[in-house]
């Protein structure tokens, strides 16, 4: 088995990044001896490879000229039209690729129903394969704790967001999260753009490594995710993976991945959340068993199935 994986999200700080990354490893690590994956960018590659896999909507081919996976990690921009305006024709084109890719992967039950719902596909042509923590995210020791909470000057209890803030979200709710009330500072880890340093009572930390991102998750009293739609939610899985516990708002994806292991609270009470995550006690629940190698399995078996036709 041949596969073309386009690796041009591999560099994003972002969750696609991760994925695409994280997958590449496991597909390596469940290879069968006849199996390769190629890194390519975007559709170019080797003629004689039986799949060619999109792991991100960017790189969806209406003409992959082999048969096609494509990875739909939501769907939000279409089932919140009025907030996300990516509305061109290249949008709607990398849309359509995906109601015509042969098979669709998702990360969750959720984001197939919301796939059916909104792009008509199939049932028959969609997969779920979940997601998982890199690897190397574990929980940080005393050292490496201490080292971080001086570097970034991290106060001794504090709550939790991780992600990008380059752009506004509105799904993320940073500004409610922000503006509720808590006791507890809140410090905002990941890339930030120039509306976020507008939020009020908030630390921010940058870009981090994930050395330092583990050793923060080790050192939060919780982490909190107001998000009111999530595809998989990836920042629980990997707080819990570190020992840190966890309160996010009451979606359908993240009560399928995360079950009874987080508190949750209404998604439409941002401050019950908070209160939620304050009352959160150490140690954290194990986090899900599910590994990249298990996505790796399972990504190999979806290739194998289209391939055998």
């Amino acid at each position: 088995m041949r596969v073309l994986l386009d690796v041009r999200g591999a560099g994003d700080v972002r969750g696609i990044g991760r994925y695409v990354r994280c997958l590449l490893d496991g597909l390596r690590a469940t290879a069968g001896p006849d199996d390769e994956v190629f890194e390519v960018l975007g559709g170019r590659g080797r003629a004689e490879a039986d799949v060619f896999h999109s792991p991100w909507l960017d790189g969806a081919l209406l003409r992959a000229g082999r048969p096609q996976v494509v990875t739909l990690h939501d769907v939000v921009p279409l089932k919140r039209r009025r907030e996300y305006l990516r509305t061109g024709v290249r949008f709607r084109l990398r849309y359509l690729a995906v109601q015509r890719a042969d098979l669709v992967l998702v990360p969750t039950r959720a984001v197939a129903d919301d796939v059916a719902e909104h792009l008509d596909v199939p049932e028959e042509r969609l997969r779920v394969v979940h997601e998982a923590a890199a690897p190397h995210l574990a929980p940080a020791g005393p050292d490496e704790v201490a080292d971080v909470r001086e570097r970034l000057d991290l106060p001794e209890r504090f709550l939790l967001w991780v992600g990008g803030m380059r752009h506004p979200d509105p799904r993320k709710r940073l500004p409610e999260l922000a503006a509720a009330r808590r006791t507890m500072p809140l410090v905002l880890v990941g890339p930030v753009g120039p509306w976020a340093r507008d939020l009020p009572g908030v630390q921010l930390t940058g870009e981090v490594s994930d050395d330092d991102l583990s050793a923060i998750y080790s050192a939060a009293h919780a982490l909190v995710l107001p998000s009111d739609d999530e595809g998989f939610g990836l920042t629980p899985v990997e707080a819990l993976r570190c020992g840190c516990p966890v309160a996010c708002s009451d979606v359908p994806a993240l009560r399928e991945v995360l079950g009874d292991r987080v508190a949750f609270a209404p998604h439409d009470d941002v401050e019950a959340l908070v209160r939620a995550a304050e009352a959160l006690r150490h140690p954290a629940p194990a986090a899900p068993p599910w590994t990249w190698e298990d996505a790796g399995r399972a990504t190999w078996d979806v290739y194998r199935e289209l391939a055998a036709g």
